[in-house]
Order: C-alpha cells, then structure tokens, then sequence
C-alpha cells in the first residue's frame, strides 16, 4: 500500500492535535482511547470555527446586517465533525492527519454522539435551514434549548419500544461555547396589580414573580467553503444564585436545592409528556423559557447600536418554527410596552413586521392549545396581553362581519368551552406578517381548510415555501461515494447550486455511468445489511429490493398500511404458492411517542410480523422484515443512500411536505407515494414515470369524509386479499404467545378509519408490483434512479432559505 503524503496542512493539524491531547485531554499520545482522539481532533476544528466565527460577526457588525433569528424547539443536528470537515474542506487533510497518527477516521467520527435536540422534520429541516443561511453568507442564527437529554434512545425489547434516556452529553461535547456573561434573567409566575400611571391610564404592574436563568451556549455552524460561520444559541436553565444564596443563609438549606432542581428542570428533557396539569405546565415554562431567553437576547444585541425600536423591523427578522415559539408575540410586545414604554399600536406595528410564522401540519391536535388557567399561573402577564390583543382582533371581526358570532368564535385565540384555551397558532398568525406552509398543496390547504377565516381577513400574509434539504450532509457526506461520481462528470459545482445535478441526465443511459451508480448503491446495500446484521440479528440480501419506511411513527404516516401490504405478499407465497418476482427487504425504523399507544402498537406489529416472516423457511429467499432501532440523523445517513424504494405513503391532505422524501430522492431511490405534502412537487420535478403514485387524492378524501361514503367494511366484504390481511389481525397468526394483541387494528380500521387505510390499499399493492416488475430490469430502474437524482434540484434548503430571505425575512448575502 502507497504511503499516505502528509501536506503542510495535514502536519498542522497533528500537531494541533497532539497539542490538544496533551494540555486539554491530559494524556500521553500512546494512553489515548478513540474517544479521547475524537475529543482533540473536534477541538482543532473548533479553533478554527471560533477563527470564522469572530470574522464573520465583523463582517456583520460593519454593515450593520438585517439579522434573522430562527426559533424553534427542535435542532436536530446529529453529529457534527464529519460535517464540519467536509463544509471546511478539510475532511482530506484531516483524514491523512489521523492515519499519520494511526487512527481511522471513521473510527473517529463514530465514537461521536448525535447532538439529539429534536425529534423528526421539524428539528432536520431547522438544521439544514441553519447549513444553508452559513453556506450563503446569510447572518442567519438559531436560537434553542441546550436540553440535557433529547428524545429518547429507542430500544426494542420482546417488539415493544422501550424508552431509555438519551444524555448527548454525557462525555461533555467540544462543540459548545458557554456564555455565561450574556445570561438571561426570566421572570415567572407572580401576579398583576392594577394600577394607574400619573395621567390616570391604566398601568398594570406584574409583581412577586420568580426569577428563570437562561445561560447561552453557542455552536457554530459553518457554510460550506468556510467562509461564514453562524451559530446556533441554546439555552440552559439554571437556579438564580442570588435567590438561593438568600434562601441558603436563612438555613433552609433542603429548600435552596429544590428551587434549584426545579429551575434546572426547564431544559432537562425535549418533550415532557403533557398528559397531566404538571407536564402542561413544564411544556409551557419551557416554551416560555425559549422565547423570553431569546426574545431579551434579541433586543439587548438591537440596543447595543440603536437607541430606540424605529428600526426594529428593519434590522430584525423572527421566524417562528411552528407554534412552539407563538409566546414570542406575547413577549417582544410586553419588552417594548412594559419595558421600553412604547404605545401600544407602534409596538403591535413593529412586532407584526419583525415576526413571521411558518406553520409545519393541518393536524387539530398538534396545534397547541394551553389553559387559560395556566397561563393565569405562570404568565399573568402574558395573559393580559394575549387578551387584549383578542380583544382588537374581535373588533375587527366585528367590522368584517357585523354580528356574525360564529365566525368570532372560530378565530378567537381565546377559546372557550369546558376549559378555556388559549390558541398558540392564532397567536401566531395573529402577530405575524407572514403565514406560510411547507408544500404547495399544504399552503393551499392551510388557507382553505385549516384557518380560512384568517385567509379571507389577511390574505397578503399566507404564501408557500416548499421545504429543502441540504445537499452537504444528505449527498457530500452522507453518500461520498456518489458525490465523487457525480463531480466527476458534471464537476462540483452541485454542491452549492443543486440545480446543476440537471446535467446528469446526459448520462442516465451511459453505460459506465450507470455501472458506476449500480455499483456504488449496491456497496451502500452491503453496508446497510451489515448495520442491520449487528442491530437486529437478521441477515439480508444486498442483491434484494431495499423498500424503506423510515421516520416518526404516526396513523397519518400510515406504517400500518405498509404492514398490510408485507403480510400481503407473505401469504402469497405461503398459502397461493406465489413466487415473487423480486426478493425484498422491507425495512423500517422510527421513534413513537412514549404516550402513543396506537403508534407503540404499530412498532409492536411490525416486530411481530418480523419475527414470523424472517423464521418461516417457506419465504426465505423472497422476504425479509426489520426494524432498525432508535433511528436518529448519524443512522439515517446509513439507510438513505441504501434504500431503492423510498415510503411516502400518508394518507393525502395529512403530511405537510416531508423531507424524508427529498433525501432519498437525491440519493436516487424511486418514492412510492401519495399525492400528499412535497410528492407532488416531486412528481412534478422528477418526472411522473419515474415515481410510483397511489392512493386517492386529497380532494377525494375530502369529499368522501363530507358525504360519507367511506365505510372500510364494503372493502373488506369484496375483496379476498384484503378481508385475509384484516382477519391475521384476530387470528393471532402474528401473536400466538399474545392472543388479542393486534384485535384493535382489525377494529379500528373497519370502524372510523380516518386513514383511508383500505381505500388506498388496492392501489398500494398494484403500484408495488409496478415497482417490482421495474426493479427486474436494471438498466431501466437506475436510469430512473439517475433522473430523480439529476432533477431534485428544487429541493434544496438553499432555494427555500433563498425565497424566505427575499419574500419574509428580507435579509441579504454578505
């Protein structure tokens, strides 16, 4: 084997290396564990960020740059070195450093842990917003919570989800930069004394509150080439020292250390379960606590160069992540009201013209609703606020639609009933200047289903952004391999403009070409097979179909539907003696809520399936089932560029765009799917024989809801294959040592779908054998393949994050 050439770089990072592992790790070179290099091998490339980091604010501060603060309660990074290395270009470098000092650098980047601050799409898509504002010099920053523990580790025991801590930082992380001086100082709880000021107008005083501590950690976020590194600002919740010293000296010492506990227990977890009054109310101090840190973050970096809020607007953009952050209305109003003394109208104007809100479902549920009551306890305040803006909102309703109660009723953010509500998504659309959904046919859906009163009272709010990923992490890193193959004929250039993928259709049917694709997607496979061999004990067939379902798991996302068709083709081959045209490995991975008893379920069904499938000698060669544990971004980037058919398979009108979809686009997989959320876009892009679609339509759903035409049980009574898929649901084929378990699914499915479940599983089990009688022919599949990574080029984060700085948040390169 040739000797690695060390470069002049490549020697300045060993020694920046070795330095590290000496005076910041404290051991001897040759007492060093693989984590231990991990640690100063991340640490020089920390210097390096931190060197950007401070030219970059320079280049800010000079011109006095529009800022965009990007709040959401989800960043889910996942890990970082690899990334880092690659947008700084020195993944080479540092790759020929490491092998000098005899480490691997795979070795090296695996020992890091995903930095596990979100749970699905909204927290992926946040990241690659962040990737894709540093990549094109956009002062673009994230604003979070540091929690201690993200989601959960997923462990699957007996089929069943287990639920394990997942402590990120257990071993520390080199990535975070304290802030201590710029901490924030939060008050909570308390009540309100009305009072009057010395021209008689009403001045309430919000007293007797506790105090929040917000300390800031910074990681920075470099764009690929290195020129700009941004950051993302998380917050940890710390106890106020003064009020627990106070409390200390009085002897209490028991008491300072609850107060202490309680006040850390903000940022301790993502997601508290809200099922009872207590995780409500940490739900809401937790969102409070994100926006009251940022929002006074935002204002004192304002203030450091303008002496009063006239300015504002132009100078700060706010977006709010989903309905999460929608107390940020509530609270920029109450800094410049309570704190700076602004009229109440100028302070509604500025507030509305820095915020925009980009709502991520058409869900009821996931919209959130929070008590009255509660909000009466922790943020009276707030409360005060929210109502009077209510109260302005009635009056204009009352302009537009003189007497019309109803139509007061359905856009009051105060919702009335058994419990009065607040509702956080009225607020948000209440207090923004922009609207806007993720998908085209969600945007549409938003105006016309979910809040038209809204549309029809604010039209020049609502417009669409269709979502993006960013190319970096899901094709340059995540899939090197390709990358190389794909600059090697159409150059680099892809990687900051994806739209130039285009000139790979030249060589969709070139031999070589396809060859080289074929070779490197099967070598993907075989990587696959080996990570599910050491997750899960099953071995598979890299030479099968890859049919890949990878995600949260959810009824709208219809992993159930997915299930059906598996025990479809099983009892093909074992009871109609079938041969299957193709071998396939069905493969599935993703998280439930811990208080999601269907989805838990589904998790259980599928194991169970699994476990009966992969035993029977019968179906061997034809048929495997797995599900891949506690799927998170550094697997993820495994099982995309593995899949051949990609699972999109929501029920229409439920998804709101998916980025899952994209992924594996780019990564040349075939999507199976409805015409539901960026599918259909897609579709359009790609191109619609190279992409399998299915199912009803989202307007067909509608009106088969409105006139109720839908009943499950005329599918069952008329079609075999279907009625035989149900009936295994209580015939305890997939639950001998459990009887009953999966009864409910056979109930529910032919009571209130509301899945459409039956309606579209006809239509999935032709469009699955469509795509099997594809994948027999392979020079045919990896052209289509070819031309759905050649023409993914609108779904890159960086035209979306292009179109939100030019129509929203009006910010500029630099």
């Amino acid at each position: 084997m040739a000797a690695i050439v060390i470069t002049d770089i490549s020697q300045d990072l060993v020694e920046s290396i070795r330095r590290h592992a000496r005076y910041t790790v404290a051991k001897e070179l040759t007492d060093l564990t693989v984590r231990d290099m991990f640690l100063a091998a991340a640490l020089t490339v920390r210097e390096r960020l931190i060197d950007g980091l401070l030219e970059t604010e320079r280049r800010y501060a000079s011109s006095d740059a529009k800022r965009l603060y990007y709040l959401s309660m989800e960043f889910l990074m996942g890990r970082s070195l690899g990334n880092n290395l690659y947008n700084m270009g020195l993944f080479d470098a540092f790759k020929d450093a490491l092998s000098d000092m005899g480490y691997d650098v795979e070795e090296v980047r695996e020992t890091e842990s995903d930095a596990a601050l979100g749970n699905g799409g909204l927290g992926r898509l946040a990241a690659c917003f962040l990737d894709s504002m540093a990549t094109l010099g956009m002062p673009g920053f994230g604003y979070g919570i540091n929690y201690d523990y993200g989601l959960f580790k997923q462990e699957i025991e007996n089929g069943y989800q287990k639920e394990k801590p997942d402590h990120w930082r257990a071993y520390g992380t080199p990535w975070l930069i304290e802030r201590p001086d710029e901490a924030c100082i939060i008050p909570i709880g308390g009540r309100i004394e009305h009072t009057a000021d010395r021209q008689s107008n009403y001045n309430p005083m919000w007293l007797d509150w506790k105090v929040m501590i917000g300390v800031p950690y910074d990681m920075p976020i470099v764009g690929y080439g290195g020129r700009t590194v941004n950051y993302l600002r998380l917050y940890s919740a710390v106890s106020s020292a003064e009020f627990d010293m106070q409390i200390f000296n009085r002897g209490d010492y028991i008491k300072a250390v609850e107060q202490k506990i309680s006040s850390e227990t903000v940022s301790k977890v993502l997601y508290p379960a809200a099922s009872d009054d207590a995780g409500k109310e940490l739900r809401v101090i937790q969102e409070y606590f994100l926006v009251a840190c940022s929002i006074r973050d935002i204002v004192r970096r304002y203030q450091k160069t303008h002496i009063n809020f006239d300015q504002f607007a132009d100078k700060v953009a706010i977006q709010l992540n989903d309905t999460h952050p929608a107390l940020t209305v509530a609270e920029l109003m109450r800094i410049m009201v309570d704190e700076n003394d602004l009229e109440w109208e100028d302070a509604w104007e500025i507030t509305r013209a820095a915020i925009g809100y980009t709502n991520h479902t058409l869900l009821p549920e996931a919209l959130e609703r929070w008590p009255v009551a509660l909000f009466h306890k922790i943020l009276p305040r707030h409360l005060q606020i929210i109502e009077e803006i209510n109260r302005r909102l009635m009056t204009a309703v009352e302009a537009k639609w003189p007497g019309d109660n109803e139509k007061k009723k359905k856009v009051s953010i105060i919702e009335d009933g058994y419990e009065s509500n607040v509702r956080m998504g009225h607020l948000a659309i209440l207090g923004s200047h922009s609207v806007n959904g993720v998908a085209a046919l969600h945007s549409e859906l938003v105006k016309t289903t979910l809040v038209p009163e809204f549309y029809q009272m604010f039209p020049e709010r609502f417009n669409n952004k269709t979502n993006g990923v960013t190319q970096r992490r899901w094709l340059l890193k995540a899939n090197p391999k390709l990358a190389s193959l794909i600059s090697g004929v159409v150059g680099d250039a892809w990687i900051t403009d994806l739209a130039r993928l285009r000139e790979l259709e030249a060589y969709s049917q070139e031999q070589e070409f396809q060859q080289g694709f074929a070779g490197i997607k099967h070598a993907n496979k075989q990587r696959l097979a080996r990570v599910i061999k050491e997750t899960t004990g099953v071995t598979v067939n890299p030479d099968s179909m890859f049919d890949v379902q990878v995600k949260r798991i959810h009824e709208y996302k219809r992993q159930l539907l997915n299930v059906m068709h598996v025990i479809h083709l099983y009892f093909s081959i074992i009871e109609d003696e079938k041969r299957m045209i193709v071998p396939r490995t069905c493969i599935f991975a993703g998280k439930a809520a811990p208080g999601y008893w269907v989805a838990k379920q589904i998790i259980k069904l599928i194991n169970n399936v699994a476990r009966v499938i992969n035993a029977d000698k019968r179906v061997q060669d034809y048929l495997k089932v797995v599900f891949i544990p506690d799927y998170r971004v550094s697997l993820a980037e495994k099982i995309i560029p593995a899949a051949d058919l990609s699972e999109q398979i929501s029920t229409a009108g439920k998804e709101a765009s998916g980025t899952g979809n994209m992924k594996f686009a780019m990564n040349g997989a075939l999507t199976m799917g409805t015409l539901d959320g960026a599918n259909i876009e897609i579709r359009e892009e790609v191109g619609a024989e190279n992409i399998f679609i299915f199912g009803l339509t989202a307007a067909e759903i509608e009106e088969m809801r409105r006139n109720g035409s839908y009943r499950p049980r005329d599918y069952y009574d008329q079609n075999a294959d279907i009625k035989r898929v149900m009936d295994s649901f209580r015939s305890n084929i997939f639950s001998q040592s459990e009887p009953g378990l999966f009864e409910s699914f056979f109930n529910s499915v032919l009571g209130d779908d509301q899945y459409f479940h039956l309606a579209d599983l006809k239509s999935y089990i032709e469009a699955q054998q469509e795509a099997a009688q594809e994948f027999l022919d392979p020079v045919q599949w990896f052209r289509k393949s070819i031309l759905n990574v050649s023409r993914i080029g609108k779904f890159s984060s960086d035209r979306t994050v292009r179109e939100y700085a030019a129509d929203i948040w009006k910010i500029q390169s630099y």
